[in-house]
């Protein structure tokens, strides 16, 4: 069986190398990152400087970018025409930083319907990315959209919801998902225990497919189930408990699929909770 890579988002405050060296310091195999400030719509280009001391510490240390997580600004369910445009115009520059930096995967959170109801707004985001898909010329890099708790106008907090946001886009060999454990506990999964991780993965299977489970947030949650709340809390030390992690690790369904830590914490944190997680590998 696989050993899962795991690994943690990591800060790329300083110059994006300084994710992958922070990746080293906390024993991560994999990192996610910000390809830019997280709250700006437009982000600086990267300096020739920059690109080649990224590239050459990551040949250095071995720690592999596998997931840009795109800005918070972006919603491509709004009902804000301007803020469809920006959101179009700020996906399709990750899209093609991701293809530039070499990273395979970008996170995002499918958007909110902001009021529109969850129909119109399932249908929205489904033709913002296929608009963003067909403008951004990176086929090398697949958008992977992000399980939600469902908190407020939220959508993607059911399976469902990302299968119709990719049927109906036409563009699902382009697209993927990422499961964030944390998430999918509050918007009603119940993964507490090895029984209910494999009814939840089952699930998943049958609805959208396990080749398109391609990305996992690892995140306890510090809100009850079906809270419908976002909330993360440290491994094992939340509402989900220990036997969440320690089944998803032993899965040889997803092992290959690599697995982010987004807890509270900082960098110290982060080494600590991956100690955790390898202790509970079989």
């Amino acid at each position: 069986m696989p050993t899962p890579k795991l690994g943690a988002h990591t800060s790329v405050a300083g110059g994006i190398f300084n994710a992958i060296s922070q990746g080293q310091e906390i024993n991560a195999d994999v990192v996610q990152i910000f390809s830019k400030n997280q709250r700006q719509w437009v982000g600086k280009d990267y300096s020739p400087e920059a690109l080649e001391k990224y590239f050459q510490t990551i040949a250095e240390t071995g720690v592999h970018p596998v997931m840009i997580h795109t800005s918070y600004l972006i919603n491509l369910g709004s009902t804000n025409d301007e803020t469809v445009k920006k959101s179009v115009a700020a996906l399709g520059d990750e899209i093609k930083r991701a293809h530039l930096l070499k990273i395979p995967y970008i996170v995002l959170h499918p958007g909110s319907h902001t009021g529109a109801g969850e129909a119109a707004g399932i249908q929205k985001i489904s033709e913002n990315l296929k608009k963003t898909a067909e403008r951004a010329d990176a086929t090398d890099v697949t958008v992977l959209l992000e399980t939600t708790a469902g908190q407020g106008t939220n959508l993607g907090y059911t399976f469902a919801q990302l299968r119709d946001m990719m049927d109906q886009s036409g563009m699902e060999a382009r697209l993927g998902v990422c499961l964030d454990t944390c998430h999918v506990f509050t918007a009603g999964y119940d993964i507490r225990t090895a029984e209910g991780w494999r009814q939840t993965r089952n699930e998943f299977s049958e609805i959208i497919g396990l080749n398109k489970l391609m990305g996992f947030h690892l995140n306890d949650s510090k809100q009850p189930f079906a809270s419908r709340k976002d909330r993360h809390e440290r491994i094992g030390k939340g509402e989900l408990g220990i036997a969440t992690f320690e089944a998803i690790l032993n899965d040889p369904l997803v092992q290959h699929v690599p697995m982010i830590l987004e807890i509270p914490g900082g960098a110290e944190a982060y080494a600590e909770d991956l100690t955790v997680l390898r202790g509970l590998l079989k």
